[in-house]
C-alpha cells in the first residue's frame, strides 16, 4: 500500500508543475531553454554543475514563483 501513496503524491506534482507552466504560459521545452542558460550565466560567477540541476515554477497564491535549485560543485 505504501507505494500507492508515492505514486498518488508523484501525479500531484505532475499536475502541479504542469498547471503552473500553464499558467505561466512557458511550455516544457521553453522550461529547459532557461536551465540552459541560467546554468550558462551562473558558471560565469560560481562553478556552477548541471547535474542536479531543478527549476521549477511554483504557484504562491496569485502569483508564480520561480525556484532554482543549483548545485555548486
Amino acid at each position: 500500500m505504501w507505494w500507492r501513496k508515492r505514486s498518488k503524491e508523484k501525479a500531484k506534482e505532475r499536475l502541479k508543475l504542469v498547471l503552473a507552466y500553464d499558467r505561466a504560459k512557458l511550455s516544457p521545452g521553453l522550461v529547459e531553454s532557461l536551465k540552459r542558460d541560467l546554468l550558462e550565466v551562473l558558471r560565469r560567477y560560481f562553478p556552477a554543475q548541471e547535474e542536479g540541476l531543478s527549476v521549477a515554477f511554483e504557484e504562491r497564491g496569485e502569483k508564480m514563483v520561480l525556484i532554482a535549485d543549483i548545485p555548486l560543485r
